[in-house]
């Protein structure tokens, strides 16, 4: 690490701590040459994979954008900041985790779909309307019909999804 005042080259960690909920690192330092100290943080570089359009077109995955449509679906509706960040946070860990470097843009649907569900079924249904492109009552009607009989999906049923390409089917007991 280089000093930000004197640019030597070497220096020395004073004191580590966690910070950020654990997602980091920070490290007091302190400069072998002019003495100056300074913090640094350190993190994990997490990729995220390319998101896969419906026409084939591919684009960096963007957690801005996802956020933005499930506030869009949320508006106006009881649900806290903290849970719609955790509800981004799911959707990205689950993108993580599954090891791929592209996915389909379907598959980030209906992860954010199944959020909404958790979170709440008005918005639920807003994300769907848009998502699926409703075009009449009835496909509302079929929707909120799908919703009553829904059950969330396993990561065994995401994943599936993903090496088929094709929307899962909702779980049944």
């Amino acid at each position: 690490m280089h000093c930000p005042f004197c640019s030597h080259e070497e220096t020395k960690v004073i004191d580590s701590r966690l910070a950020a909920e654990g997602q980091q690192v920070r490290r007091r330092r302190e400069c072998l040459q002019c003495g100056e100290r300074f913090t640094t943080f350190e993190s994990a570089e997490l990729v995220m994979p390319r998101i896969v359009k419906s026409d084939a077109t591919r684009e960096p995955f963007d957690e801005t954008k996802l956020r933005m449509g499930m506030l869009k679906a949320l508006e106006k509706r009881p649900v806290s900041s903290a849970a719609i960040d955790a509800a981004v946070n799911h959707v990205c860990h689950k993108l993580r985790t599954l090891g791929e470097r592209e996915v389909p843009a379907r598959l980030v649907g209906e992860l954010v779909m199944d959020e909404l569900h958790k979170l709440d079924e008005v918005a639920y249904v807003r994300f769907a309307s848009v998502y699926r492109s409703f075009q009449d009552v009835d496909a509302f009607r079929e929707e909120i019909e799908r919703l009553r009989h829904r059950q969330p999906r396993t990561a065994e049923d995401v994943q599936l999804a993903l090496w088929s390409q094709t929307e899962p089917e909702p779980r049944r007991k």
